[in-house]
């Protein structure tokens, strides 16, 4: 009984991370962005420091129309966004934030299965496009499609290379086996990791399937309401992810400089919190690339980069041993 309890408030603890990370992650965007461009608007509402923007957002959402185009899939439509948010909750659940027992579900081949759920988020892309009937959401949902197929083969062999240097796939090994001279070793992999998951988020400057100055929005052009909130939040919750997975399988997760492991949590999320700030400066940064720019980046920059990291890892393990 005591065990499935504790499965339980563990599972209910990844939920609430699930809900509250990427609201604040909003949030942050809002107030960063606001700083960096001087935009004045998000931070008047609510008084001080525009602390009421994300509950302004959230009422616009809900006070608009929840419309479905007469020739749609219903139930396709309905579902979509409900299949592009979920699988990051699931990967959250793998995800270990500290030491023992400080993760959702222990799972050994955990690398693979973050990654394969991970890549489930397109399916949610291309069923909004599909079953919108409208053709440019369809481009936008094969365009979408495209760029997670080139950019998941990059993710996949830089999380390769880590798994070799720690001789396991579970998340909580690799974490474990993390050595602080894995950092210089292994820094080009985790660009090339983080890279690619920017580009698997459609984040600038890699939104060309979503920009509304490309194809209104992409699949995502029938959407008002709810239904398109929830695919915000899904681009919030995968920033959450994706930061949270570079941390753990790049910056050593729950070690930090002083070695203690009942903050290891702390560190974890710090780290997070660090990278998720990179991802919104990459976006007010830099402009987006042309289609042609982000498919010439992955082939023939990212995949050689993380073939030579696992090149170096390879022969840096027979070295060591």
């Amino acid at each position: 009984m005591s065990g499935t309890l504790d499965v339980v408030l563990r599972l209910l603890a990844v939920f609430v991370a699930f809900i509250a990370l990427p609201l604040i992650v909003g949030q942050t965007e809002h107030k960063v962005m606001a700083h960096m461009q001087g935009r004045l608007g998000p931070m008047y509402a609510g008084g001080f420091h525009g602390w009421a923007q994300l509950v302004a957002d959230g009422v616009k959402f809900v006070q608009k129309e929840d419309v479905v185009p007469a020739g749609a899939d219903r139930r396709i439509f309905q579902l979509a966004p409900v299949v592009a948010l979920l699988p990051y909750l699931l990967v959250l659940i793998a995800i270990p934030v500290g030491p023992g027992n400080a993760v959702g579900q222990f799972v050994d081949a955990g690398i693979f299965f973050v990654l394969a759920v991970m890549g489930v988020g397109v399916l949610g892309s291309l069923m909004a496009g599909w079953a919108s009937a409208n053709k440019f959401s369809l481009l936008g949902g094969l365009r979408t499609a495209a760029q997670l197929m080139a950019y998941e083969l990059p993710m996949l062999l830089a999380a390769a290379s880590v798994a070799m240097a720690a001789g396991t796939v579970s998340l909580p090994g690799i974490v474990e086996a993390f050595h602080w001279w894995w950092v210089p070793w292994q820094i080009v992999g985790g660009l090339v990791f983080f890279t690619a998951g920017l580009a698997e988020l459609q984040r600038p400057p890699f939104d060309m399937p979503v920009a509304d100055s490309e194809i209104i929005f992409g699949a995502y052009t029938e959407y008002t309401g709810l239904r398109f909130a929830m695919f915000l939040l899904a681009e919030f919750a995968g920033i959450v992810v994706l930061c949270a997975l570079t941390a753990v399988l790049f910056l050593g997760g729950w070690h930090g400089p002083f070695g203690a492991d009942g903050l290891g949590w702390l560190w974890t999320l710090l780290k997070t919190a660090v990278l998720a700030f990179v991802v919104i400066w990459l976006r007010v940064s830099y402009p987006r690339l042309r289609e042609d720019q982000l498919q010439k980046l992955a082939w023939t920059v990212l995949i050689p980069l993380a073939l030579a990291q696992i090149a170096l890892t390879g022969i840096v393990k027979v070295a060591i041993q």
